[in-house]
C-alpha cells in the first residue's frame, strides 16, 4: 500500500499482520497470556493452599502472639478472658437465676466452663473470618496468594488459643472430681470436627464480610443470640422439659452445631453428664455439620476469589 505525505513524498505502509485480525482472547491464547488474578480451578486452588501451608501456620502464630502484645499480662489473657466470662455467667445464671437446676454444683461448674470455652472457639473464628479480608486489604492488594489462607489462618489461631485454654478446662474438670478416663480421648475428634466447621463458617462469612464490612458490627448480636440458644449456660433438654415445648423445638436447638460440639466435649470430660443429655445421632450430626459447612464454605469462598480486595 502507498500514500502521499504533505511534502509530496511517496510513503509506503506495511500490510496488517496476522495479529491485527485476532480478537483479544485469541491473542492471549496465541502468546500464552492469562488474566491477572483470575480464579484458578478448585484443584489448583487446593494445591496453592498446600504450598503455602507454612505461611498459614506462621501467620496464625504471629497473630496469636500479637493479639495481647500490648497488655501487661500478655498471653495470660487468652485464658483469663473466657474464664472471667465463665465466672460472670456463673454468678448471674448459676447462682441468681439457677440455670443449672437439676445439676449438682460439681457438674454445673465444669459444664459451664466447658461451654464457654468451646463456644468462644466458634464465636471467635466467625468474628475473625468476617474481618479477614477488610482487615488485611493492604496484604491482599500487595501480594498474590490464595485468599482463603486468611480465614483458615485465623481459624487456626483460634484453635491454638483453645488448646491453651483446654488446660484450664481440664484443671476445673479434675478439681470437681472428674478424673482422666478413656472417654477423654473423644475430645480430639470432636475438636477436629469443630475446627473444620469453624473454618467453613469463617470462609462463608469471610466472603460476605469482604463485600459488606458493616457485617462485623452486626455479628456480636447474632453470636450472642446463638450463644443463648445453644445451651452454654443451661441444659437445653433440662430447661425445656417442663415447659410444654414441642419436641421438634428441643431437637432443633440440640442439633445446632454449637450445641453438638459443646455437648460432646462435656460428655467426654464430665462423668455425670451422661449419654441421655445427647441428642439422637449426635456423631452423625457432628460429622455432617463439619463436612457440609467445611467443604461448602471452602467452595463458596473460592468462587469469589478474583473479586477480593478490588474495591
Amino acid at each position: 500500500m502507498s500514500d502521499t505525505t504533505h511534502h509530496g513524498a511517496l510513503a509506503t505502509s506495511k500490510p496488517p499482520s496476522d495479529d491485527a485480525r485476532l480478537t483479544p482472547a485469541e491473542l492471549a491464547a496465541k502468546y500464552g497470556l492469562s488474566v491477572s488474578g483470575a480464579r484458578p480451578t478448585l484443584a489448583a486452588y487446593v494445591r496453592q493452599l498446600w504450598d503455602r501451608r507454612h505461611f498459614i501456620m506462621a501467620f496464625s502464630r504471629a497473630k496469636l502472639v500479637a493479639q495481647y502484645s500490648e497488655a501487661k499480662l500478655g498471653q495470660i489473657w487468652q485464658v483469663a478472658t473466657p474464664l472471667l466470662n465463665a465466672l460472670v455467667y456463673y454468678l448471674i445464671f448459676g447462682l441468681i437465676m439457677n440455670a443449672g437446676r437439676g445439676m449438682e454444683k460439681g457438674v454445673y461448674i465444669p459444664f459451664l466452663v466447658t461451654g464457654i470455652f468451646v463456644f468462644t472457639f466458634t464465636q471467635s473464628s466467625l468474628m475473625a473470618g468476617v474481618r479477614a479480608i477488610p482487615g488485611n486489604l493492604g496484604l491482599v492488594r500487595a501480594l498474590h496468594f490464595p485468599r482463603a489462607s486468611l480465614p483458615i489462618s485465623f481459624s487456626m489461631q483460634q484453635l491454638q488459643q483453645l488448646l491453651y485454654s483446654m488446660i484450664v478446662v481440664l484443671i476445673v474438670t479434675v478439681a470437681f472430681g472428674n478424673y482422666p478416663r478413656p472417654a477423654w480421648l473423644l475430645v480430639i475428634p470432636t475438636l477436629a470436627l469443630q475446627f473444620a466447621f469453624n473454618t467453613g463458617l469463617a470462609l462463608i462469612f469471610g466472603r460476605m464480610g469482604s463485600k459488606t464490612p458493616d457485617l462485623a458490627q452486626l455479628m456480636p448480636f447474632l453470636t450472642r443470640t446463638w450463644m443463648y440458644a445453644s445451651g452454654v449456660m443451661f441444659s437445653i433438654s433440662g430447661a425445656l422439659k417442663d415447659r410444654h415445648v414441642p419436641e421438634w423445638v428441643t431437637d432443633v436447638l440440640q442439633w445446632n452445631p454449637a450445641a453438638i460440639y459443646m455437648d460432646l466435649i462435656r460428655y467426654a470430660l464430665i462423668d455425670d453428664y451422661g449419654r441421655h443429655n445427647l441428642p439422637p445421632h449426635v456423631w452423625a450430626f457432628a460429622v455432617g455439620w463439619a463436612v457440609v459447612i467445611g467443604l461448602g464454605g471452602f467452595v463458596y469462598f473460592w468462587k469469589a476469589e478474583e473479586r477480593y480486595g478490588r474495591g
